[in-house]
């Protein structure tokens, strides 16, 4: 008997140990995106991004590893820059040039003249109908999946994309949908337009809007379809580090750092959908928690208790206002047939100002 509790404690004290590892890992990873959220260091989308994923692995990707294989991507991106010439005549072609080189990158087959004069061909990114929001495993969710593999998915291939433009210069703008996110651009001949990298597409607004799940009052109190900021941008990577650190340590999460990530991101993008919704649900938990150490069966049984009374509030004001605020819950089938939509209805939802530049050789 006495050698199971031994076996028991010892297990009990590794996995505490290992859990205090974890939050440091996190904590360490939160002040690193905070400092550009505060300007105490520089924005970088990308070692924001490299952060996150690399928090969820424990601090073992390689940051030499992930900055090559970014930088294999410009190198194509720039060669086909210098190859190509875009038929379209005004002041900002180059930027322009720019976000056809990268959207061409990751969209098409692109033919690589090899060291001995061999052919070879990149071949383009592509969506992973697979566990796409993550359930089964959360990095399926990652930049550094996506490289390794070419498959990805509505969170993986706008961020790349993002990382790409910042890094040959040029301005790109994540912006969110129901369970979604896509590249905003805009430029002198057609002002603003997206482009959507699951399908390889450039669509309408009408096509967020078909969705069904985008309220008016969402667009009015900018839930969805905002260009968003650099700042903005960054925060997004906060709540992706409070959800991967959720996935990763379960019910010993601790609620403190997870409403930390929310309330940070809240600050600098007050209608951020994912961190209300994060919010109120971690708020849920704690509520939940308190209720079972008291053996309540109902709320009513707790809220005499000012503790319980004032998350019991925060948490029923958080999910009125996200009602309020436009927010409707997308089912995953429905999502799914959404972005599938897109490419059967391609005619009646491209944006065909924007397909219609044409690139040729030089």
């Amino acid at each position: 008997m006495k050698k199971v509790t031994h076996i028991y404690i010892i297990l009990l004290l590794s996995f505490t140990s290992n859990a205090q590892d974890i939050n440091g890992i996190y904590e360490q990873a939160f002040k690193k995106i905070h400092c550009m959220l505060n300007e105490t260091c520089s924005l970088s989308f990308k070692e924001a991004v490299f952060e996150v994923e690399n928090a969820y692995y424990s601090n073992k990707l390689s940051k030499t590893e992930f900055d090559n294989k970014i930088s294999f991507q410009i190198n194509l991106i720039n060669s086909f820059i210098t190859s190509r010439d875009l038929i379209y005549d005004y002041p900002d072609k180059e930027n322009v040039k720019k976000c056809a080189a990268i959207f061409s990158i990751m969209t098409d087959t692109i033919p690589i003249l090899l060291k001995n004069d061999e052919i070879g061909y990149h071949i383009p990114f592509s969506y992973d109908f697979n566990d796409i929001w993550g359930h089964q495993n959360w990095t399926n969710m990652f930049v550094t999946k996506l490289l390794e593999t070419k498959k990805g998915n509505c969170h993986s291939l706008p961020f790349l994309y993002k990382i790409l433009a910042d890094e040959i210069g040029v301005k790109a703008h994540i912006s969110v949908a129901p369970n979604h996110f896509y590249i905003k651009h805009q430029n002198k001949a057609n002002g603003w337009y997206n482009t959507e990298l699951t399908s390889g597409m450039f669509p309408i607004d009408g096509w967020l809007m078909a969705s069904g799940y985008i309220h008016l009052d969402a667009i009015v109190n900018q839930l969805y379809m905002q260009a968003l900021n650099d700042k903005q941008m960054i925060a997004l990577c906060l709540i992706d580090l409070a959800k991967g650190y959720e996935k990763k340590l379960g019910s010993d999460a601790n609620s403190d750092f997870i409403l930390k990530c929310c309330d940070t991101t809240l600050k600098y993008f007050p209608n951020y959908i994912n961190a209300l919704i994060l919010k109120a649900e971690t708020k849920k938990k704690i509520f939940e928690a308190l209720m079972a150490r008291h053996q309540a069966t109902y709320p009513s049984q707790v809220l005499n208790l000012p503790e319980a009374e004032s998350i019991f509030n925060d948490m029923t004001v958080l999910y009125s206002k996200i009602h309020e605020l436009g927010y409707r819950k997308m089912p995953e089938e429905m999502y799914l047939n959404w972005l599938v939509s897109l490419k059967e209805e391609r005619n009646k939802y491209e944006n065909k100002k924007i397909t219609n530049f044409n690139t040729k050789s030089e």
